[in-house]
């Protein structure tokens, strides 16, 4: 795929976002509701656990609970459980962006950026999710990571974007709110933009990132 913005440019500039906790205020909720899914279950998760669960993929992410829990910890049944509540919630209270996102995203794409998420939700949910609040005609694709062999933080759903974009990962900023999600994008050689959701970067993982911004307010400049 070539994106219609390099029509306007050269070279124009590629950015992929992760979607929970970076464009969509849904991060939060992903901790609730792996503790109470774990809970329905009869597990006790702590929200350091529950933290550490954010944008980890498969395999990461089942072998990682089988390790708190025992190999009896049904992952499907657990994961399915969390996403009903979530879906639940989240039809009564609805979706709200993240700060900044829809002026970035505006920003970005007058500047001729060509946009893509890559994320672990399917992409039908993350496109419903996206028309839900407004954004999604700003991106020129979509990638889930089930498209992919391995999940965050493995590169594979970043390496698999920018080939769907055919782009060089070395030129392409990669916008992420969580360690495990910035790691993939690290390990796939792009430029990583970190905006904190639910915790700071670590140290290791600072010495790693492009920049770390307050906001998606912030990012068309370093865009620039």
């Amino acid at each position: 795929m070539i994106c219609l913005n390099e029509l306007k440019s050269e070279s124009p500039k590629t950015i992929i976002f992760d979607l929970d906790g970076t464009l969509i205020d849904t991060e939060k909720y992903f901790k609730i509701f792996w503790r109470k899914a774990a809970a329905e279950y009869g597990y006790t998760m702590s929200e350091e656990q529950a933290l550490m669960l954010r944008s980890l993929g498969r395999p990461y992410a089942p072998a990682l609970l089988k390790e708190w829990f025992g190999e009896d910890f049904d992952y499907i049944q657990v994961r399915d459980c969390r996403r009903k509540m979530m879906k639940a919630h989240l039809e009564q209270t609805g979706i709200e962006t993240k700060t900044g996102a829809e002026q970035a995203l505006q920003q970005l794409k007058e500047m001729g950026c060509c946009i893509a998420v890559a994320t672990a939700t399917p992409i039908e949910r993350a496109k419903e999710q996206l028309e839900q609040v407004g954004l999604l005609r700003y991106f020129d694709e979509i990638v889930s990571a089930v498209q992919v062999e391995r999940g965050k933080p493995a590169p594979d759903v970043y390496l698999y974007a920018c080939r769907k974009l055919k782009a060089v990962p070395e030129e392409v900023f990669a916008v992420e709110d969580s360690p495990n999600g910035a790691m993939a994008a690290v390990r796939a050689g792009m430029k990583v933009v970190f905006i904190p959701d639910q915790t700071q970067p670590e140290p290791e993982l600072s010495k790693q990132i492009y920049a770390c911004i307050p906001s998606l307010l912030q990012l068309p400049d370093i865009i620039l």
